[in-house]
């Protein structure tokens, strides 16, 4: 007999919140056995925690008026994982259990029934098991390298828009086109068909570049506002992590110290750098969707320009080959300036974009052509 107020829903929720802090207790236990020192330590801790978690949820239930399972075997992530851990160790395993705990935080913030704090600490283990991933990664410049590894110089994500908005714009429309001249239709529907593609791919692009930088933006800013909040209630935790985060980078211990001292007397600025050294994130540059959907609207629409260009002025063979040559050579141009811009080599990079687009105009304009024979 439940108790007045819980429902079934409630229950079930109880019990698997209940599995999955057992899970993760039994993966720790399992990494803590692959390791040793520090890091046996370090995970053994966390198991303890995740036990803690467990017995919050046992109690839940047992409040609730239900009966607590018995713990039994893991689940099959869990036991793929510890499987894993016997036989390439701990480290490979930590980008994975990183994310995993942040996901944790996340859903412990919008239960009502999480223990105070518990959220916090799921937060501080994917902090934890990032700073092990970090630690022993070589000198400095590369620790900060691997657990930066995702910036890029471009922030607003404009120029990372325009890039692939131009490059979809040129092969899109490439072959849209080319299919219609495939089939034998003739200039005006052809036209007719590029001018279409422009219109519905720009607009297209804008609409989902919106979205997506709109969602990343509201991701970044939710984990400031959490990362502040744990500033406010636990300051010499927070003083502690920006001491160990200089320590990695190769700061000595009493210097790394002194630092989070000197910042912490300034909130303002002890919350930008935890910011900046512990979530990788720039607050200033939190990225623009306006400037990403226009930037992709405007490339994607001067991309798929190239093949009308040519229907705009003739048609016919003349048309058709000059579309074509066109596409190309803004295929190789496109990859090109981005093997520049990734440091990789100009010639191959537009060898490769201009192999992956024609293959593509040569599947669309070889239907084309089937399609034209078989209605004809």
């Amino acid at each position: 007999m439940l108790e007045s107020g819980v429902t079934k829903a409630d229950v079930r929720r109880y019990r698997a919140m209940l599995a999955a802090e057992r899970d993760a207790a039994a993966l720790y236990k399992a990494l803590a056995a692959a390791e040793d020192g520090t890091r046996r330590e370090a995970f053994t801790e966390l198991a303890a925690i995740e036990e803690r978690h467990a017995a919050h949820w046992e109690a839940k239930l047992r409040e609730a008026g239900s009966d607590v399972p018995p713990a039994g075997r893991p689940g099959l992530r869990t036991r793929l994982l510890r499987w894993l851990s016997r036989r390439v160790g701990a480290r490979p395993l930590l980008p994975y259990v990183e994310r995993m705990e942040r996901a944790d935080a996340n859903k412990y913030d919008a239960d009502p029934q999480a223990a105070d704090g518990m959220a916090a600490e799921e937060r501080r283990h994917g902090r934890r098991i990032a700073r092990m991933r970090s630690a022993g990664a070589g000198t400095a410049t590369e620790q900060i390298a691997q657990r930066e590894r995702w910036h890029r110089g471009d922030r607003s994500g404009g120029l990372r828009a325009a890039v692939f908005g131009v490059s979809d714009g040129l092969v899109s429309n490439a072959a849209l086109v080319m299919g219609f001249a495939g089939s034998g239709a003739g200039r005006s529907t052809v036209l007719l068909a590029g001018v279409a593609g422009l219109l519905a791919g720009a607009f297209s692009m804008a609409a989902g570049e919106y979205v997506s930088m709109s969602s990343q933006r509201e991701m970044f800013e939710r984990e400031i506002s959490l990362e502040a909040a744990e500033l406010e209630e636990n300051p010499e935790e927070e003083r502690l992590e920006l001491a160990l985060l200089y320590e990695a980078k190769g700061i000595p211990k009493d210097e790394a110290a002194r630092l989070a001292d000197q910042l912490m007397a300034d909130q303002p600025a002890a919350l930008d750098s935890l910011v900046r050294e512990e979530l990788g994130l720039d607050p200033d540059a939190l990225g623009s969707p306006w400037t990403a959907a226009a930037s992709s609207m405007i490339a994607f629409a001067a991309g798929a320009f190239v093949v009308v260009l040519p229907y705009l002025i003739g048609g016919g063979t003349s048309a058709f080959v000059a579309a074509l040559v066109a596409a190309l050579a803004a295929m190789f141009a496109v990859g090109a300036g981005i093997g520049v811009l990734n440091g990789r080599s100009a010639p191959r990079s537009g060898l490769r974009q201009v192999v992956v687009g024609a293959l593509a105009v040569a599947v669309t304009y070889g239907v084309g052509s089937l399609i034209g024979t078989t209605v004809a």
